[in-house]
Order: structure tokens, then sequence, then C-alpha cells
């Protein structure tokens, strides 16, 4: 009697560690499985949006975020950058970018859905240089006191302003692109996709 006993307290064991044991090797199979329901950061940089959090972003900041292999700036301009933008139109290649990449609801004078948050892929038109940010107007930014505030291309020179518009006469032969995106909140934004419907 005793003898059976221990059979069936070997049989119960031994039972509940196979199950255990297939238990964790369904799980490893179904992993790989289940992960190709979420991209992948090689399937991020190739193309999928990208959620961005803003919350934190101040007045006169610049964030960098990466689509598609490429920086994408996100700016929260001040009113006074803001103010600056209708004054430059006569100084500029394409101020109505009529010639220049970007999604129709972001087709206007400041470039952008919302007036004061503008999101541009922040690679120079010309050979894909990345421009330095040099939002200081005049002297301070070291290219002279007519200077508005904006960007200079390290590369060969090219000269945008606040809302990434070329100025007349440099190598670049458009304005920086706008990539598609929307707002999902005030806080998050997607790059990468523009609202449906709208």
């Amino acid at each position: 009697m005793a003898e059976g006993t221990l059979d069936q307290g070997k049989r119960r064991f031994l039972i509940g560690a196979t199950s255990a044991v297939g238990g964790v090797g369904v799980v490893a199979a179904a992993m790989p499985f289940v992960m190709s329901f979420f991209p992948s950061e090689r399937a991020k940089a190739a193309g999928a949006p990208v959620e961005v959090d803003i919350g934190k972003l101040e007045p006169g900041q610049k964030i960098d975020v990466e689509w598609r292999g490429q920086v994408v700036w996100i700016i929260n301009r001040t009113p006074p950058m803001l103010a600056s933008l209708p004054k430059l139109d006569p100084r500029l290649a394409d101020p109505k970018s009529d010639s220049s990449q970007q999604p129709a609801n972001a087709k206007n004078e400041h470039r952008s859905i919302k007036e004061n948050v503008v999101v541009m892929i922040g690679i120079c038109t010309h050979l894909g240089c990345s421009p330095s940010p040099r939002f200081e107007p005049g002297d301070a930014s070291g290219l002279g006191p007519n200077w508005p505030g904006g960007f200079l291309c390290p590369c060969h020179g090219s000269r945008f302003d606040l809302a990434g518009r070329v100025f007349i006469g440099q190598p670049a032969p458009t304005n920086l692109d706008i990539p598609p995106y929307y707002f999902l909140s005030d806080t998050r934004v997607l790059i990468g996709e523009e609202k449906k419907g709208a």
C-alpha cells in the first residue's frame, strides 16, 4: 500500500513537471508570433509613424526625433519668432512654399498645424547636411545685424527662416520639408501620418 502511494506521488510530480516544461515551451514558441504584431526598431526607422511627447517643450526650444532615418525637429516658437515670419516674404525664395514638400494642413505662412509648434525635417534640401539652429536675431547669432533668426547649413551656407523657408540666393533649391503629422492631443504629436479625413 505504501508503494502505491509513493508511485502516485511520483506520478503527480512528473505530470506537473512535464506540464510546466511544456507550458514554457509553448510560450517560448508563441513569443516570435506575438512580437510580430509590434513594429521593430528597423520597421520604425523604415517609415512607421513616431509618437512624440511635447508636453515639456518650452517656448523657444527645439527637440530632435528620428523618423525614416532622418532627423525631425519639433520647435515651440515664441511670439517674437512668429512675428518675424510675415516680414521676411520679400527675402525668401519660396515664401508661400509652392515648390516645397509639406502636407496641405501645414500650407500656411507659419508652415505648421499649430502656429507655435513647427515640425520639419532637419535636412538641407541642397546636399543633405543638417542645418544648425541660429535662433538669436541680429549680431548675437554671428550672422550680422539683419539676421532674423533661423537655421544655417554648415556645409554650403544655405540659410532658412524659423519656418524652414530658404532665403533668396542660397544653394538650397527649396524650403525644408514638412513631414506628414498631426496632433493626438495638446502634448502628443504623431509624425509620419496625416489625420484621416483631414
